[in-house]
């Protein structure tokens, strides 16, 4: 039987992309093969509990909501989250997951919204970036650059025009990196240069802060 290693399932809002506010299901996949220097779920490194799909679908169900975000660690790290998110839209849970974009997102099924980090060079990440990964984003899915300085939003402003990221996906999404990049600045430049992307915080943090499992 096919099996995921787990660090937690838990209930709460969606702090982020363009469902924030939505009581959510989060299936957190332990393991990442990258390293941000501002990630804020190293405790998703390693440890975690094997779990049968069958039994990561009964906890998603018992908690009663329909959104369901699948995240990490980086969760496409493990082959059989494919088909854990397959069984998730056949059962007509609305999924999305969170991932890196150093890794192919190709055999996503299709329904699943993509939220897709480019990363930026103040990540320290940058060169991991799967710039292929383009090509296999739908209109539904999402692009996200975790900011940490004004180097790294001139960098984001520059790929989005570079590969026509505005037209390409539902949302362009600037965040600014939590305690590096005042969110103030950030919202100031993206008024100024009128970037018809759509800032946001971690609401998660704002309401609970640094609190694994919110």
């Amino acid at each position: 039987m096919p099996d995921l290693r787990i660090t937690e399932i838990f209930l709460s809002l969606q702090g982020e992309a363009n469902t924030v506010g939505l009581p959510t299901v989060f299936v957190r996949l332990t393991g990442c093969p990258l390293r941000c220097q501002y990630c804020d779920s190293e405790y998703a490194f390693s440890g975690g509990t094997l779990m049968p799909l069958d039994d990561i679908v009964s906890q998603v169900h018992d908690l009663g909501v329909r959104h369901v975000t699948v995240t990490g660690g980086e969760p496409l790290a493990q082959p059989n989250v494919i088909e854990l998110m397959q069984r998730l839209v056949d059962a007509s849970y609305s999924v999305s997951v969170e991932t890196s974009g150093a890794l192919s997102v190709e055999r996503v099924p299709v329904e699943v919204v993509k939220v897709l980090d480019l990363k930026t060079p103040d990540s320290q990440e940058s060169h991991r970036n799967l710039w292929s990964n383009l090509a296999h984003l739908n209109p539904q899915d999402q692009i996200k650059f975790v900011l940490c300085s004004r180097t790294d939003y001139d960098w984001a402003r520059m790929r989005c025009d570079e590969h026509g990221l505005y037209e390409r996906v539902a949302d362009v999404l600037f965040s600014p990196s939590h305690h590096q990049l005042p969110p103030r600045d950030l919202a100031d430049w993206i008024v100024a240069d009128r970037l018809p992307v759509r800032m946001q915080m971690q609401m998660h943090k704002l309401l609970w802060g640094d609190v694994p499992g919110r």
